[in-house]
């Protein structure tokens, strides 16, 4: 199993080496709503269109936005690892019990 830290440094060797700082930034960003919206119209066709989840593509379309979402943060200079700490704070002072619609 790869660690977030492990991730982000292998996924960034296959960044655009000729980009500069901006299109470091604007190139994955533009790509995580490329790759959501791909990963959206995979989820639509199963729950509104009845076909069956392809989840070998929907695993790829996942990688493809966790990709995205590496370089992105790098580009901003932070870490996979402390965007997953902080959103687990958070999701703990929303939900101390866990999720409950009440």
């Amino acid at each position: 199993m790869t660690d977030f830290a492990d991730y982000q440094r292998q996924a960034l060797r296959t960044r655009n080496p000729a980009l500069d700082a901006a299109g470091r930034l604007l190139d994955p960003a533009c790509g995580l709503a490329e790759e959501a919206g791909e990963t959206l119209a995979l989820v639509r066709r199963h729950v509104l269109v009845g076909k069956p989840l392809d989840r070998e593509r929907l695993a790829d379309e996942l990688g493809d936005v966790l990709w995205c979402l590496a370089a992105t943060a790098d580009a901003a200079g932070l870490s996979l690892e402390s965007i997953a700490a902080r959103n687990l704070a958070k999701l703990a002072a929303r939900h101390p019990d866990g999720f409950s619609p009440t």
